[in-house]
């Protein structure tokens, strides 16, 4: 069977644009969480998001991008492009016929259309929304496949291009479909990765509505707190992660340098409730376990674990009961987990991926990202979560979980690649 590995990686994250100012953020266990800037957030119950700081001129982006594209899109331009030069390709250097883009995001160019829809109902004052003054790019803010386009045309991919839109989990789903159409032979490398840019008023509305945001404002930087007793709901962000995916094979033979394979990979549905979830967490077990089989790989060679850990009170519990049940309690509980989520926010679609590239720079570094702000453990989640700081930790096996609306639950199994 072909083994696809990443031989590329681009970031762009709160705390910071780029891979390496990326993963300085994760060790050092520093929090991006602020009040929000990017809108007045004094009417809304969560105020507080982890926002990239980023200047897209600066990012290398020209006039007709920044005018062109949604934030989200352009987030997934910069990220794609660092990609191809971590895997030290240039565009069309690979067969641009055999090379193909998948791209995941939750609610795609939200901002843009938020934004357009104040100018053509002034305000909201009309109700049916006068079209003369919407900008020429709206219809691409619409479809979601005119940011996979914009990509595909950023590295001259002309292979296969997708857009996979599963919620929370579209990060690691569309690293599993890449990896699917390279081993099936449908492309000899994918550039794939996933961005959002969620924050903005029509967003914290929603999630206020559910009550699935943290009220905690007065102190931002510990507002996300997974797996802590006190904690009291997620933190928005937003950001990208792409990838360069190739045939193993291939990658080594051009001389490239491969961060980790990508194993195993698998996704069910609880078919249960659009926002709630089963505590006995069976499904997402069952995703772990699949992805392992997949992988080939015993639940015992686990080395670490990249949690869903949202610092929701469900979502917590729930994960930690499909741990044990998927890697035996034992291992569970002498296997490192930690939730990025504590310094980075849930940035939606994109989350999987940046979780993906976490994975892939522990292997590397040979270091587990903590958990950050959890000093109060919750007795119901009693795993080994790295409270507050970094570990050494030589990581050979990891395995990464996202969970989202609609009941999604999803596993990747990420290997180190024999040099």
């Amino acid at each position: 069977m072909t083994r696809v590995g990443i031989t590329g990686i681009g970031a762009v994250a709160p705390g910071g644009v780029g891979v390496k100012a990326y993963w300085e953020l994760l060790t050092q266990g520093r929090s991006a969480t602020r009040t929000i800037t990017a809108y007045d957030p004094s009417p809304f119950r969560s105020r507080v998001a982890a926002e990239v700081d980023f200047d897209a001129r600066a990012a290398g982006l020209g006039p007709q991008e920044i005018r062109r594209l949604d934030r989200a899109a352009q987030f997934a331009l910069v990220s794609a492009r660092e990609a191809l030069a971590s895997a030290g390709l240039t565009p069309g250097e690979l067969d641009p016929d055999r090379t193909g883009v998948a791209l995941g995001s939750a609610v795609g160019c939200t901002r843009s259309l938020e934004e357009e829809y104040v100018v053509v109902s002034d305000g909201g004052r009309l109700w049916e929304v006068d079209h003369r003054y919407a900008i020429a790019q709206l219809y691409g803010h619409f479809v979601p496949s005119s940011m996979a386009a914009e990509v595909g045309w950023a590295v001259d991919a002309r292979g296969p291009a997708a857009v996979v839109s599963t919620g929370c989990t579209s990060g690691l789903d569309t690293i599993g479909y890449a990896a699917e159409l390279i081993r099936e032979g449908s492309a000899s490398a994918m550039i794939a990765g996933s961005t959002e840019a969620p924050i903005s008023p029509i967003t914290s509305a929603c999630f206020d509505a559910i009550k699935a945001t943290t009220p905690r404002n007065d102190d931002p930087a510990t507002a996300s707190r997974p797996f802590d007793r006190t904690r009291n709901g997620l933190v928005l962000g937003e950001g990208a992660a792409f990838f360069v995916l190739e045939d193993i094979d291939a990658a080594l033979a051009r001389g490239a340098h491969v961060y980790a394979e990508v194993a195993g990979y698998a996704t069910r549905c609880n078919a249960y409730h659009m926002t709630g979830l089963r505590m006995d967490g069976h499904e997402m077990a069952e995703a772990i376990t699949v992805a392992l089989a997949e992988a080939r790989t015993d639940p015992s060679d686990v080395d670490y674990v990249n949690a869903h850990g949202s610092s929701t009170k469900q979502n917590d519990r729930h994960e930690t009961d499909a741990i044990k049940q998927a890697l035996g309690l034992e291992h569970a509980r002498a296997t490192p987990v930690s939730s990025i989520k504590s310094m980075i926010g849930h940035s939606l679609g994109a989350i999987g991926s940046l979780e993906i590239a976490a994975c892939a720079m522990a292997i590397e570094h040979g270091v587990v990202p903590p958990t950050a702000n959890l000093r109060e453990p919750d007795p119901e989640c009693d795993l080994d979560y790295v409270p507050v700081t970094a570990r050494e930790h030589r990581t050979d096996v990891a395995l990464t979980i996202g969970s989202g609306f609609g009941g999604f639950q999803s596993a990747m199994v990420l290997k180190r690649c024999p040099s």
